[in-house]
């Protein structure tokens, strides 16, 4: 019924308002300007801004979306995003969104940031660039747009991968490079989000890593010493005594270990040059075998979390269905060339995820503020605001979003009013105080 009345009462918008919206009240289009760093010389640059943002967040093109908006050019846009508009401060500006996004009450009954999961998703491309490949396991040719996305629904960071990589070479980066106040401490993946050596490096930077493992059944559960055995789950581990965990191997190279965890964190090394180096299973690699036995020791240790805690299975499902669902949401949007990312630019490529963020986190924000609105009115009209229906809403709404139509540019600098991020009941606080006790 809550979802029924919210998709009769939300007032429908255009991409264009919702992303204006949120550059109005975060001021996100600050972030862009010339690489010398002088003021931009636009006429009117917030709207100009938005504009470009749009542009290349839906997937229309210079070419065609000076087409459909006659107060631009294309090769104004195209100025524009090529100048103005760098993968840092397209980081940043999503991540502006992304911090006011967080103080929004309703976004406490969704979670607090602390909780992120990692997925990707196919993006076709053109072909013969140095990115795009055949995808075995998507089935088609292109890349992959490899999102980390936080429980309050909005990605922290994307990148634009190639598809013949294991995706947990990326999982660590990721999180090194999210620029926003969210900072995860648990984060979530599928199969491909794992690897042995991830698990150690992770664990040594303090992250949880907490996969959804396909078939782990199958997996081998390794014995902290040949000898040990237990009551109860003695058949879950092998028997083989080599799988047992080398400590010794481990305490040898521990301050190996420490100082590859060190200058990643400090960013003195790139976890994705790291992780692909550990990732050839070589023998005579010592850095490997000790991450290796690192790795063995965490992963058992997480298996046997998952099986023993019903909580942690549902968190981990969860987390990593709202990571699919924002996939869904973000091609949604990437209307334009039927989804396809023309440019064979390594970096455009990038662009383009991070334009489709920017786009993606400002129609979540605005929705949300919208949603927020309209429960304060329900609340007053006298509906039960029950916390656990407000935990289940997303912003994720396709009803309030109008992708198609005149695209007018002429009230894109006029202010919206301010808007109040509190929703004001019971329920709602006690929701808070559960969440955080």
């Amino acid at each position: 019924m809550l979802e029924a009345e919210l998709d009769q009462r939300l007032p429908a918008r255009g991409l264009l308002e919702h992303l204006a919206r949120a550059a109005h009240w975060t001021g996100w289009w600050h972030r862009f300007g010339p690489l010398s760093g002088s003021d931009p010389k636009l006429k009117d640059p917030l709207a100009r801004y938005v504009v470009t943002a749009f542009t290349y967040g839906s997937g229309l093109g210079a070419a065609q979306a000076a087409r459909h908006i006659r107060t631009v050019s294309a090769h104004e846009l195209a100025a524009i995003a090529k100048r103005h508009c760098t993968p840092k401060n397209l980081a940043r500006a999503g991540a502006d969104v992304v911090d006011a996004h967080l103080d929004l009450d309703l976004v406490h009954t969704w979670g607090d940031g602390s909780v992120a999961a990692v997925d990707g998703t196919m993006m076709d491309a053109a072909v013969d660039n140095l990115l795009a490949e055949t995808s075995i396991r998507y089935g088609g040719y292109g890349g992959i747009a490899h999102h980390l996305v936080a429980d309050t629904y909005v990605a922290l960071f994307s990148r634009f991968v190639p598809c013949g990589v294991w995706e947990a070479v990326y999982l660590i980066d990721s999180l090194l490079q999210n620029p926003s106040a969210a900072q995860p401490e648990q984060v979530h993946a599928d199969t491909q989000g794992q690897s042995f050596p991830v698990f150690g490096l992770a664990h040594l930077l303090g992250i949880d890593l907490l996969p959804r493992i396909r078939n782990f059944q199958d997996l081998t559960f390794h014995r902290p010493d040949p000898t040990a055995r237990y009551r109860h789950i003695d058949q879950l581990f092998s028997t083989d005594p080599r799988t047992a965990i080398d400590w010794d191997l481990i305490r040898r190279h521990w301050p190996d270990l420490m100082q590859v965890a060190l200058s990643v964190k400090q960013g003195t090394v790139s976890s994705v040059t790291l992780l692909r180096r550990l990732n050839n299973r070589s023998r005579k690699n010592q850095s490997y075998q000790a991450f290796r036995e690192v790795g063995r020791a965490v992963r058992t240790a997480v298996l046997l979390r998952y099986l023993s805690d019903p909580a942690l299975r549902e968190q981990i499902q969860r987390a990593t269905n709202k990571a699919e669902a924002y996939n869904g949401f973000t091609k949604w949007l990437h209307f334009g060339n039927a989804g396809w990312l023309t440019s064979r630019d390594p970096e455009l490529q990038d662009k383009a995820i991070k334009f489709l963020d920017l786009v993606a986190s400002s129609v979540i924000f605005s929705t949300t503020i919208d949603m927020t609105r309209t429960l304060r009115q329900m609340a007053r009209e006298g509906w039960t605001l029950n916390a656990s229906d407000l935990a289940v809403l997303s912003p994720y709404r396709r009803e309030n979003v109008l992708r198609f139509g005149d695209y007018t540019t002429d009230q894109l600098h006029i202010p919206p009013p301010a808007y109040n991020p509190t929703l004001h009941t019971a329920e709602v606080a006690r929701a808070e105080t559960e969440f955080r006790r």
